[in-house]
């Protein structure tokens, strides 16, 4: 029997579970990750131009993982798509694990950077754009997966109140909303990027084809956020 590439998805998907289920111990941040769950597939799976065997390439997408306290459905996507070997799992968090409960882009293969403390990554999302213009590298496009409660970091403002203006049209970040912020934004986070020049959307998290029209929709001239609303965290 021939089995078809969306089945081939949908059993990899169903997958993710299992793969997550291996890595045990103190100090998961198990909502922290499965918030992220949906949202990491849809791009590993269906938008992000990078594989095990480019992760050198200059001309692959980047994917920066800021929300990076909470790494184990990371971790799962990753193996699922062949970047790092599903025997690593259970190890996560051990001593001599590659896996820590942060990632380091020196032991994760396909990690671009080191994170978990909160709102680093925009600001570093944004340097990555901007370098990957100055070096004429317009294809690659720049992805960031923040969480909401990072936005009570100035770090991030300074990042999206630069970034809209600048027109990094080839910056993309994903803020996964899980009600966690302390701070309310007036008008809800699309309205905080949109006030600053950015094209927005608002999207279900666990809506594989909202998310991926989301992700796709084009923004000429103007970086994109997606805020992708799940269950909140203390539910």
């Amino acid at each position: 029997m021939t089995i078809t590439t969306d089945e081939h998805r949908a059993h990899e998907y169903a997958d993710l579970p299992r793969l997550m289920s291996l890595m045990t111990g103190d100090e998961k941040h198990g909502p922290a990750a499965t918030s992220t769950l949906d949202v990491l597939w849809v791009l590993y799976d269906r938008v992000l131009r990078v594989t095990p065997e480019r992760t050198a390439d200059p001309g692959r997408d980047r994917f920066l993982l800021s929300k990076g306290h909470g790494p184990m459905a990371y971790y799962a996507v990753l193996a699922a798509k062949g970047f790092l070997p599903v025997e690593w799992l259970p190890g996560f968090g051990g001593y001599d694990s590659p896996l820590g409960h942060h990632p380091d882009r020196l032991l994760v293969p396909g990690a671009e950077i080191g994170s978990g403390s909160l709102g680093h990554g925009l600001p570093l999302g944004v340097g990555t754009a901007l370098g990957l213009r100055a070096q004429g590298l317009g294809d690659p496009a720049v992805w960031v997966l923040i969480g909401d409660a990072e936005l009570d970091e100035g770090s991030n403002h300074e990042a999206i109140a630069f970034a809209g203006p600048a027109g990094l049209d080839r910056l993309h970040t994903v803020v996964v909303d899980n009600s966690s912020a302390i701070h309310a934004r007036p008008g809800g986070i699309a309205a905080r990027f949109e006030a600053a020049g950015w094209s927005a959307a608002t999207v279900d998290g666990r809506d594989h084809a909202a998310l991926y029209e989301a992700f796709t929709a084009p923004h000429p001239g103007r970086p994109h956020v997606v805020v992708a609303r799940v269950e909140p965290k203390n539910a």
